[in-house]
Formats: C-alpha cells, structure tokens, sequence
C-alpha cells in the first residue's frame, strides 16, 4: 500500500514558524529574569527555589512537569489502539497528588531535606542505602523520563519540522539547559506557569476542533469501532488491528487484556504514587511551597487537572485513528516503516498528526510551540533534579569539603553533562522504540519504581524498620526488577498473528502484575530482615515518620561520630570560603561568571547558629492558619469526589 510519509511536513507556515520562535523567546526570557531576580546563591536556593514559592505557582509546576510532550504523544497513541483505558494513569494520579500533599509533604517538611536520598540518610543513617537509591534514581531518570521525551521530541521534529534531527534536537536541549543554567528551580517554576497556560489553552482548541470535525461523541464510537486498517480489511483479518469494545471500558479481563483490572486498580496505583511521592522530580517542587498549607493547595490544584487528559489527550488520540486508521493503526512492518519510519507500528503519530492536519494556521503554530516547550520543561525538570541528586548525594561523598559555590557550579555541570547524555541517547531510542512509547515507559517503571515505593512507605509509617531491612529490601527488589526486564527485553512479545514462543511466566505476568508483586515482597523483605536486626531508638525518628512529624523534641542524630564529623566539615567549609573572599571588586568577566553559575558576587555576613536555628525551624514548621487549614481540606474531599466520579463514569 502507497502512503505518503511526508504528507504533513509542509503543513506548518511561515506564521506558524514565526508564532514557535516568539513563543520560545518569550519562554527564555522569563526564565532569564526569574533567574536575575531568584535566590540562586546557595544549593536550597539554587534546587529548592528558596522555598518561597506560591501554590498556585507550584500547582501549575507539578502538572506541566507531569504532562510533557511524552504524555501527549504516549497517552494519545495507546488510546488510539486500545481505548481509553490508558487514563487510569491519570486518574491515579490525583489520588497520588493528594497523597503526596497531605501524606507524605508534612513528613518530608518536618524532616528538612532537599532530596529524597537525603530523607533515607535521616530516617535510616548510613551511606550505602543513600548511595544504592541515588543510582537507582538517577539510571530511572535517564531510563523514562530522559529517553520518553527524546523520543517524543524527535516524533514531533520527524511528523511536521523536517529539521535535520540532531540539529533541531540539539538546538532543543541548549535553550533548555540555556535557563535552567541560569534560574535553577525557580526559572522552571516560572517558565512551568507560563507553558502551563499556553498548553493546556491549545490543547483545548484542538479538541474543540477535533469533535466538531468528526462530528461529536456518538460519530466517535461509530468511526472508532469500524477503523480498521485498509491492508488488514482486505486479507480479512478478524483479529489484529481491530477495535475491541473493551477499547471503552476502564476495567477489562485480568489474565487477557492489554491493561487487566487488578493492575489497573492497584498496579498503576503503585506506579503512580511512586512518580508523585517518592520522585524527586515532582517533589522538588512541593519543597518549594512557602509552607505546608502552600503544598497541600498546589498539589489539590495540580490533582483536580488530572482529570483534563480524557477531553486534552485520550479523546484527540481515538479520533486520530477513526480518521486515519491506516496511518495511526497500520499493523504490517512495511507500511508502518513507510509511515513514520517505525516497522513496529505508528501509533505514536497519532496526536501529532491530529495538531498538524487539523488546526488552521496560527493556532497550529501556537500548539507547536505549547508541545516543544512541554518537552523544555520536562526537561528543565529532568536536568534541575537529577543535578541535585548527582551534587546533593554523590558529590557531597567525593568531595566532602565542597563549598556551596562548588555546590552550585556541579549542579551546572551535570546539567550540562546530562544534556549530552540525552543527545547520545537518540540512537538508541530510534532503534529499540516500540510502537507504543506509552507502554514502554510504563514497563520499566513497573520493574524498577515498586521497591523505590516500598522503602519510602516502610520508612514513613513503620518505625520497627531499619536500614539494614531497608537497604536489602531495596537490593533484593531493584535485583528482581532489573532481572524480569532484561527477560522482557529478551523475550520480545510477537507482532499480532505470531507464535508466541516465550517461556510461560513472561507471557502470562503482566507488567503491572509484576509490579504489585514486587511491592509487597519488597515489603516483606524490609520488614522481616529489620526484625531480626536492631531497631533504631525512637529519639533518633523524631520529625521522620508520619507518627512523630509533629514532636517538639530534638532529634537525636543517628550516629555521634558521624553527626561531630559532620560539623567539622561545615566548620572546614565556612573557614575556606571566607578564605576565598576578597574586597576588590570582581572583573566584568567574573560578574557574567557570577551570575551563570548563581554565586553572589556581594554575599552578605553569614548568618549566626542562633539565626541558622531559626530559619531551620522556620523551613520545617508544619504549623497552618486554621482558617485556611479548613479551606484546604474542605478542596481536598471534594478533590477526591471529582476523582471517583471520573473513575465512576468510565469504569
């Protein structure tokens, strides 16, 4: 079958082009002047936005951190071969925002860390439990997100720029890395806030135009139902290729569908509460709330839009493929290779293709730009964290006298380290994408995200749990899910019509199955092996779990030695930075230096420990003015009757 694979490059005008290029500058200054005018001085100013942001300013950071051209893309091109099933992601996740907000944000405030690594070191001590999760986050990080929104990116790029690929993706990566160089948490705030309006605005437009072009809900089902590829229609194939009507129910058979209910139920509720509440990328930014209060509301804010994506991103996706089946369902090697250069299929395309086809000229630049600056922000988002962790957590071990200087210009370095990395990583995306980017994302993150979940909410509600339980826990767990991917990847799943010759485990165990298992014996792993260790006296867990956030006592440290040993590097470190300053002004080239790498070319007197004390105390309060105490928690209930209805009306 002859399909024209370059039907949409030509789509975008000289206006859509312009509309792109002011958007992105307009995107960069903001986040230029968030950063001339941010705390960027120190690594919690630099990472943690001075923890002076307003709610709805980190509401809007959460969700369009969550929500990036992957999203668009994956969640899109799942629908478009099997329902929208797919967003139960979605609505887990505003249970996990919630969660997040007002379960696990106050234990994390009280305990006044600025990683999640960090919060293990408090609750636990030790090194090697701390070292083990930082890897482990990191490799997720480059593992989905990374590679996700590089592969949506050179999607996007492939469907409708006809840019040379490394070029335009590079270009891509140097204005991201360009402020968030600059800004650190603060420009991905800002900028987040600003994208935020423009996406979610476009986005909207084109569904808008989407339904009235296939003519409403009931044309939907009709068209969607009979979609079925020209080359699978005329061989008479009665199975590969052709919509179910499970493709409009949440909940499907547990042993033979793409998404069984008990994964779906419990499985993607794992997952989701992982991303929202254990994933330093989402939160970082709830650290940055002014206070507790501010959290709560950001993350209520951030949750009541999970329910958008069915109307933004599900709904796009099915029409997608009830107008143009051959392209978005082709099922043979040689037409989808033909299509979008992809043999294992092209449902991918599907929303990109709806944007390019059906947006009149303008606004189809302005969506353009909306998804590209969905990918900067995730990436701001990507390279913001993953620095923190790489300088917060593992550089502070290779170099334990570092300065808060050293501190900020690592945090640049790895940003700039990790913007390359992402670039080699294209290659590779190209030839181990699957046709579903969605379903890829969400494999690895069932084998390697459920023991991360355990060791968080083992060490937040048990306190009998200690580190030698956790850190095998851990080990054990990242070990199994490490081995049943590389199985999976092994083991490829046959095109529709092959013979399924995988050994039985690997077929019959769904991902999300996998994932639920995994939980609970990584669970039972820590709490068994901290049984029959020592526990942890319980002055030492004072402000580090759910039962003691609240306590007025002072936190014994975990170990002595290593708490003296520790205020004599601070002590060492003060000494060498005074040691560094000097009274003459700094040179032109230093003051440009300066402001790149966030050093304060005036610093003022350093604070006293009475003063340091009080601002600790400040930044771990968890105290709430009653009044909108209530407010909050009054949303909160009525946040959650959103969520069960949303679940309700699609079940």
């Amino acid at each position: 079958m002859d399909l024209d694979f370059d039907d949409t490059k030509n789509l975008l005008t000289g206006w859509d082009i312009a509309i792109i290029v002011v958007v992105f500058l307009v995107v960069l200054a903001v986040g230029l002047w968030s950063a001339w005018v941010s705390n960027r001085g120190t690594t919690k100013g630099y990472f943690l936005a001075g923890r002076s942001m307003s709610w709805w300013l980190v509401g809007l950071s959460l969700y369009v951190s969550n929500i990036g051209s992957s999203s668009f893309i994956g969640l899109a091109g799942t629908a478009s071969l099997s329902g929208y099933a797919v967003v139960s992601y979605e609505f887990h996740g505003l249970f996990s925002l919630i969660l997040l907000g007002f379960i696990f944000m106050p234990v994390y405030t009280a305990s006044g860390v600025s990683t999640m690594p960090e919060y293990l070191k408090r609750r636990f001590g030790g090194e090697r439990l701390r070292i083990l999760l930082s890897i482990t986050a990191v490799v997720l990080i480059v593992l989905t997100n990374m590679s996700s929104e590089m592969y949506a990116g050179t999607i996007i790029i492939q469907q409708a720029l006809n840019w040379n690929l490394y070029l335009s993706v590079c270009l891509l990566l140097a204005m991201t890395a360009a402020y968030t160089i600059a800004g650190g948490l603060t420009a991905v705030i800002y900028t987040d806030a600003l994208q935020s309006f423009i996406m979610i605005g476009s986005a909207i437009v084109l569904s808008i135009i989407a339904f009235i072009h296939i003519g409403g809900f009931e044309n939907l089902y009709l068209k969607f139902m009979t979609s079925i590829p020209t080359p699978t229609f005329l061989a008479g194939n009665t199975t590969c290729g052709i919509p179910s009507e499970e493709s409009w129910h949440i909940f499907r058979d547990a042993t033979t569908s793409d998404l069984p209910w008990p994964g779906v139920l419990v499985g993607i509720f794992l997952l989701s509460a992982w991303y929202f509440c254990t994933n330093q990328v989402l939160v970082q930014r709830s650290l940055s709330a002014k206070n507790v209060t501010h959290s709560k509301a950001a993350t209520l804010l951030a949750a009541s839009l999970k329910v958008l994506p069915i109307i933004l991103m599900i709904y796009p996706g099915m029409i997608s493929r009830a107008l143009w089946p051959d392209y978005v369902a082709c099922q043979d090697s040689d037409t989808c290779n033909q299509v979008c250069r992809n043999p294992n299929g092209c449902s991918d395309i599907a929303y990109i293709r709806l944007l390019l086809k059906l947006m009149p000229t303008g606004l189809k630049g302005l969506m353009m730009a909306a998804m590209l600056a969905a990918l900067m922000s995730s990436l701001t988002s990507i390279f913001n964290s993953a620095s923190s962790i790489i300088t917060m957590d593992l550089w502070i071990k290779v170099r334990p006298l570092a300065t808060e200087t050293e501190l900020v210009i690592v945090g640049r370095l790895c940003t700039l380290v990790l913007a390359g990395i992402s670039v080699l990583w294209l290659p590779l995306i190209q030839v181990f994408g699957s046709g579903q980017l969605f379903v890829y994302i969400q494999s690895i993150t069932s084998y390697l995200s459920p023991p991360i979940l355990a060791i968080y909410t083992a060490g937040i509600f048990i306190e009998r749990v200690n580190e030698p339980g956790t850190f095998w826990g851990l080990l054990l767990g990242e070990v199994a899910g490490c081995t049943w991917m590389i199985l999976d990847f092994v083991f490829v799943a046959p095109p529709c019509g092959g013979v399924d010759d995988r050994p039985l485990a690997i077929q019959k165990i769904h991902y999300l199955h996998f994932a639920i298992m995994n939980y609970v014996a990584t669970t039972l792993f820590i709490v068994v092996i901290s049984l029959l260790t020592k526990p942890i006296p319980r002055d030492k867990l004072v402000r580090l779990t759910w039962w003691t956030k609240n306590s007025k006592l002072p936190r014994r440290p975990m170990s002595e030695k290593e708490s003296k040993k520790n205020l004599e590097r601070e002590e060492k470190k003060r000494m060498k930075a005074a040691a560094e300053q000097t009274d003459e002004p700094p040179s032109g080239a230093r003051r440009v230096w300066n402001f790149v790498c966030g050093i304060e070319t005036n610093p003022g007197p350093e604070p006293s420990p009475e003063e340091m004390e009080e601002i600790e105390k400040k930044m771990t309060s968890l105290e709430e003015d009653p009044k909108w105490a209530r407010v909050v928690n009054i949303a909160c209930l009525l946040v959650c009757f959103l969520g069960i209805m949303a679940f309700g009306s699609f079940a």
